[in-house]
């Protein structure tokens, strides 16, 4: 974020004017962070809203917003068509990619039968719904927990887990740390894969090196494969060497400040009926690694890739066809 807007900011800002952010810390509650969404949208010096949280929280954000300013949601998604009104979903389908995912594994490693695990909220029903009507017969297992589990001990004695080539991995933050340390020290790494959306290598660093075994994920935002090479060169010039590694999602948040500016530009205001009635004829907007086509409120990547963990880093080995959920 702080690299877009300096970018930003070294131009001409956003229709002349410079940016300015505030954080909102989207970890909590819902309807705390909407509370506080809505008290800043009242002092009517909020212009847009962006970032990448939890869908959860993405629903209750844009009920409270109400259409009033743009809102970019920079993460991956359900691809649901009942999104509010000003909402710009940037990030990928997870399912759209998931899927493609699950082919190349059983392509690769000829992983048949799935068991899918994940938070009990939106975002992983929504996308397990997709991964089980593509898969029908083939799901041994389905399990939810709550945000903020710790033990997976329950789970990982069910005797179904062990019917699985591969486990859809539907866990968000240290939800996905704690289950991956408590799976590795099982053994089942060294023969079952793990797909997941939601790992990056943050999480990758948290769990550690043992965890990861035989763990891959997908994205359409790797940093590392972007058209714009000096990216990471500027985001050090800017942070330090010893900055935190630039993630997937931080890219996607980045990539969303940007598509902010030119969406602002092309339209000539922040004006969210004008956004939706361009997003209708089809609108596309130009970021630092190219454009990026948006079909109702929805980016329309042109590819997804899939990583594999290599001790707390993620290689890029191929890439995927991207499907698109409804």
């Amino acid at each position: 974020m702080a690299l877009a807007v300096e970018e930003i900011n070294g131009s001409d800002g956003i229709l002349g004017r410079p940016v300015r952010v505030t954080t909102i810390d989207g970890g909590r509650a819902p309807c705390e962070v909407a509370r506080e969404v809505s008290a800043l949208l009242a002092t009517g010096m909020i212009d847009a809203i962006t970032g990448w949280h939890t869908s959860a929280v993405r629903r209750a954000v844009a009920r409270a917003a109400d259409g009033r300013v743009p809102y970019l949601f920079a993460t991956i998604h359900e691809d649901l068509p009942d999104e509010g009104p000003g909402v710009l979903l940037v990030g990928d389908s997870s399912a759209g990619h998931i899927l493609p995912a699950m082919r190349w594994l059983h392509d690769q490693f000829g992983a048949t039968r799935w068991a899918i695990v994940g938070n009990d909220y939106i975002w992983p029903l929504a996308t397990a719904r997709a991964v089980r009507a593509a898969h029908r017969g083939t799901i041994t297992l389905e399990h939810y927990v709550p945000l903020g589990t710790t033990d997976f001990t329950e789970l990982l004695r069910d005797p179904r887990l062990d019917r699985a080539d591969g486990i859809v991995l539907l866990l968000v933050g240290n939800d996905a740390v704690r289950f991956n340390q408590q799976y590795a020290r099982t053994g089942r790494s060294a023969h079952q894969v793990r797909i997941s959306p939601a790992i990056d290598e943050t999480v990758l660093l948290a769990s550690g090196a043992a965890a990861n075994e035989n763990l891959y994920a997908i994205s359409s935002f790797f940093p590392d494969t972007s058209e714009d090479p000096d990216r990471l060169e500027r985001y050090h010039r800017l942070h330090g060497p010893f900055a935190p590694q630039l993630t997937y999602f931080g890219n996607t948040v980045y990539e969303a400040m940007h598509m902010l500016r030119s969406m602002a530009h092309t339209l000539g205001s922040f004006d969210v009926r004008r956004m939706h009635t361009a997003l209708a004829e089809g609108l596309l907007l130009d970021s630092p690694s190219g454009g990026m086509i948006f079909q109702d409120n929805h980016a329309v990547p042109a590819r997804g890739l899939i990583a594999r963990a290599e001790g707390v880093n993620l290689r890029i080995l191929d890439t995927l066809e991207h499907l698109r959920m409804r």
